[in-house]
C-alpha cells in the first residue's frame, strides 16, 4: 500500500522507509509540513506516518489539516518522542489512528498496521476467499482447490486491493496509484494502459479454473470485485 512517511530525521526515514519497502510497502517522503501539504493535496495515501516535531508546522495542525483534504480515507499513525498522555489524547481526537511513541519497533508498527487495514476492511484473519479462490496474504498466494493459481507481484497486488474493496468501485489512477506508488513518479506507467493489461491477465488465469467473471468493468471509471452472488 502507499505510505508517506512525514520525518524531518533523514536518517529514520531511510530506515523506516527501506523497512517498509522490504514489507512491500510503496514509500513516499516529507520533511517539513509544507512539503506534506503538498503530497497529500496532489496524492492519495493507504497510510500515513507523522512526526509532531516538524522544523516549520506543528504535527497536530498538520493532522487536522490532512483529515480535511483527499486522504480522509488514509489511515493516521503518529511517530513522536512526545509520548504525554496529553499528546496522544490531542491526536487521537484530532483524528489519528493509532499513536506510537519514538523509539519504537518496527516490527510493531508493520503489525498495527496490518491490525488497522483487517480493522478497517472487516478482515479478521489473512485469507480472503472469493468463489472456489483463497487469496493467501500472509504467503502471497492464490489457490483454487489444491491448485495455486500463477499471479506475478503486481497481479496479486492488484487482486488484493480489489478484493479488499469488493463493494467499491476502483478507478484506475486509485489501482495504479497503488500498485506504482506516487501521482508525481512513474508517470509514464501511469499513462499508459498497464491496468487494463493486468486486469486482462488475471481474467484469463481466473477464467481457467472458473468461468465467472469476478472483475467488473465499469465504463469510463474503473473496475469492481464482485461478490459470490453477482458472480
Amino acid at each position: 500500500m502507499n505510505v508517506l512517511i512525514i520525518e524531518d530525521d533523514k536518517a529514520l526515514a531511510r530506515e523506516l522507509g527501506l523497512y517498509l519497502h522490504n514489507e512491500r510497502f510503496h514509500c513516499d517522503f516529507a520533511r517539513t509540513g509544507r512539503e506534506a501539504s503538498e503530497k497529500l493535496f496532489v496524492n492519495e495515501y493507504d497510510f500515513v506516518l507523522l512526526d509532531l516535531g516538524l522544523p516549520d508546522q506543528d504535527g497536530l495542525q498538520l493532522l487536522s489539516e490532512a483529515r480535511k483534504e483527499r486522504n480522509q480515507q488514509a489511515s493516521i499513525i503518529i511517530l513522536s518522542a512526545r509520548g504525554t498522555v496529553d499528546d496522544r489524547i490531542k491526536g487521537l481526537d484530532l483524528g489519528a489512528d493509532d499513536y506510537l511513541a519514538k523509539p519504537y519497533s518496527l516490527l510493531e508498527l508493520v503489525s498495527r498496521m496490518q491490525a488497522i487495514v483487517r480493522r478497517k476492511h472487516g478482515v479478521t484473519q489473512d485469507v480472503l476467499p472469493f468463489g472456489p479462490f483463497v487469496l493467501n496474504v500472509s504467503d502471497r498466494t492464490l489457490r483454487h482447490q489444491d491448485h495455486e493459481v500463477p499471479l506475478t507481484k503486481k497481479e496479486f497486488d492488484l487482486l488484493h486491493y480489489l478484493l479488499l474493496h469488493r463493494h467499491k468501485v476502483l478507478t484506475r489512477l486509485q489501482l495504479s496509484e497503488h500498485i506504482w506508488g506516487s501521482m508525481i513518479s512513474d508517470s509514464d506507467d501511469r499513462d499508459s494502459n498497464f491496468i487494463d493489461v493486468h486486469v486482462k491477465n488475471i481474467r484469463k488465469k481466473l477464467a481457467t479454473y472458473d468461468p465467472s467473471e469476478w472483475i467488473e468493468t465499469v465504463r469510463g471509471v474503473g473496475y469492481r470485485m464482485k461478490t459470490a452472488q453477482e458472480a
